[in-house]
């Protein structure tokens, strides 16, 4: 595979925007309360402009594969983050890819500071769960912030060293 991580450009939403809905569709995850039907799913480019946020992309030979972000979400903690919209296609799923994109976002954090790293996901998603686990995530019993994803019924959290 001869894939590039990047930062998003605009030119990637609409293709990023299928990719993710096309993955909550195929694991039947696409309910209100997710990121299926959040407006800003559509303009990525223009909502990881905010301070302390990013959003990685993978490409191999410039066919966008999927992505992942870290975004500073309303009412975590200030030493935590939340790691955000991580999808990838079906062909790129099984080869390290994304394992690749959440390190370098916890990279990213790390080199801004923070100490943990929060997601939310959904027990439809157990694939991703699992890859999560691996790489030092923990169940939580209860929300953290306020994404405004009520559909999402796993939290989970990670200490950055």
């Amino acid at each position: 595979m001869n894939i590039t991580i990047r930062e998003i450009q605009p030119e990637d939403n609409a293709e990023l925007a299928q990719v993710i809905r096309k993955a909550l569709e195929e694991f039947k995850a696409n309910k209100p309360g997710t990121v299926y039907y959040d407006k800003s799913t559509d303009h990525l480019s223009d909502l990881f402009k905010t301070e302390n946020s990013v959003y990685f992309v993978a490409l191999e030979n410039d066919i966008l594969l999927g992505g992942a972000g870290i975004f500073p979400t309303e009412g975590l903690d200030p030493d935590t983050t939340e790691l955000v919209k991580m999808y990838l296609k079906p062909e790129a799923r099984g080869k390290g890819l994304g394992r690749t994109i959440i390190l370098k976002c916890i990279e990213y954090a790390k080199s801004k500071g923070y100490k943990r790293i929060y997601l939310e996901t959904m027990t439809e998603l157990d694939k991703a769960v699992k890859a999560y686990e691996k790489l030092g995530f923990e169940l939580l019993d209860h929300p953290l912030g306020n994404s405004g994803h009520h559909s999402c019924e796993l939290w989970m959290v990670r200490s950055i060293e």
